[in-house]
């Protein structure tokens, strides 16, 4: 595909991308795009130029401030849709070439929550990740739970505290619990990011009815960057028995722009072999792991950005369809807009791990930053950003950054 927008093609949002958001800019309301190189195209502007017209997708639809309805009209539509915008940015002669409205710079975009998120459900599916935290909080020679290579671990989240990119991050505060003495209340001291991917539901389930799980993708919208911000010291003394809250739900933050399945369909590759077989039910066919490539920066304040970890969401043991059909083998419904999230992303040496908890390995081993500061978990001041593509050949497709900065904790 030759696309006639310039400098567009080895840029995360080249022609075999497009991807959905939601932006405003000057005299626009928040609304659907998508982006292109370093424009986004205001795809209200290219329904009023009839280039959809063959879907009758109702106009207001383009003007909504979620995608929500529009994922809702299924993916013989969006699908439809995302391949339209593509064979008109291909074909020199297309009426989009015409309009000056058609487009607006990235730097002068507001990127806004792409979907409005019903339910929330985080995964613990990467088995580097897991083991290294087996090793940290738990038995170094028996660092996985008896059913973590069975089922795929999750829990539900808070899907209020999600947010989008370039949100400042508030330090979080509760109970903490000295190696001597009583609790005590007051910031976090050990405030981390952790290294995932979210996936977004595109079709309603029905309640009492499972998804199975060479089915499992029809379900599945799209993808982003997901930085789960986790408050180590408080989970540690709050999730034994029944798992994280506190320490997990102050914040969550995603990319603005969410790729879909269909442009991830080059990127396909085979995961990691499941020793002891699965389970039937979870027994699925073709490959469904994606090679993206990740990266995790940290930049002081006023500082300059260190690359601290890269990884591959090619490693994770468990899948998104393994993942969503377990979810829903119950009978636990989805509906479109919901939000589940892989878990923490690592590999198998020390530069790919997602997580401070593991590259600090809990505070023993501080990273250093190229000014000389050392890091076991994150200061105020610091900016988090994380970073996600595809790259085959000439094709690329990239997800862009989600990115924020650490707040000190309010009246701490």
């Amino acid at each position: 595909m030759n696309c006639w927008i310039k400098g567009a093609e080895d840029t995360d949002f080249s022609i075999h991308n497009i991807p959905f958001g939601i932006f405003s800019a000057e005299g626009r309301s928040p609304r659907i795009g998508t982006a292109i190189g370093d424009q986004v195209m205001d795809l209200k502007v290219a329904a009023i130029l009839s280039i959809f017209d063959e879907l009758a997708i109702p106009l207001p639809i383009w003007e909504e401030d979620t995608l929500n309805n529009f994922i809702g009209l299924g993916k013989a539509v969006t699908s439809r849709a995302r391949q339209i915008i593509q064979e008109e940015l291909c074909n020199e002669e297309s009426v989009l070439r015409s309009n000056d409205q058609l487009f607006v710079p990235m730097s002068e975009c507001t990127m806004h929550m792409p979907v409005q998120v019903g339910d929330y459900t985080d995964f613990y599916s990467s088995i580097e990740h897991a083991t290294n935290v087996g090793k940290l909080f738990r038995d170094p020679e028996n660092a996985l739970l008896p059913n973590w290579k069975h089922l795929p671990v999750g829990y539900h989240g808070r899907a209020s505290s999600i947010i989008v990119s370039g949100q400042d991050i508030i330090r979080p505060k509760g109970q903490t619990k000295p190696p001597e003495g009583a609790p005590v209340f007051g910031p976090s001291k050990r405030l981390d990011y952790e290294l995932e991917m979210g996936f977004i539901i595109g079709k309603n389930s029905n309640l009492g009815s499972g998804v199975p799980v060479n089915d499992a993708e029809d379900y599945i919208f799209g993808k982003v960057i997901f930085n789960d911000w986790s408050a180590r010291d408080i989970q540690k003394w709050e999730y034994v028995p029944l798992g994280p809250f506190l320490g997990k739900n102050f914040a969550s933050s995603i990319s603005p722009w969410v790729v879909t399945l269909d442009a991830l369909e080059p990127f396909r590759t085979h995961g990691p072999l499941q020793d002891p077989a699965v389970l039937p039910y979870l027994q699925y066919d073709g490959q469904r792991n994606f090679d993206i490539k990740l990266e995790v920066g940290i930049t002081p304040d006023g500082g300059q950005e260190n690359i601290v970890c890269r990884s591959n969401f090619k490693y994770m043991y468990w899948n998104m369809s393994q993942q969503l059909a377990h979810h829903t083998v119950n009978g636990c419904n989805v509906k479109v807009g919901d939000m589940m999230a892989s878990g923490t992303i690592s590999g198998k040496d020390e530069n790919s791990f997602g997580s401070m908890l593991e590259l600090s390995w809990a505070g023993k081993k501080p990273v250093t930053l190229n000014d000389g500061s050392t890091r076991s978990f994150l200061a105020d001041g610091d900016t988090v950003t994380m970073r996600a593509h595809c790259q085959q050949g000439n094709i690329r497709v990239g997800f862009g950054e989600v990115r924020a900065q650490i707040k000190p904790a309010i009246n701490a």
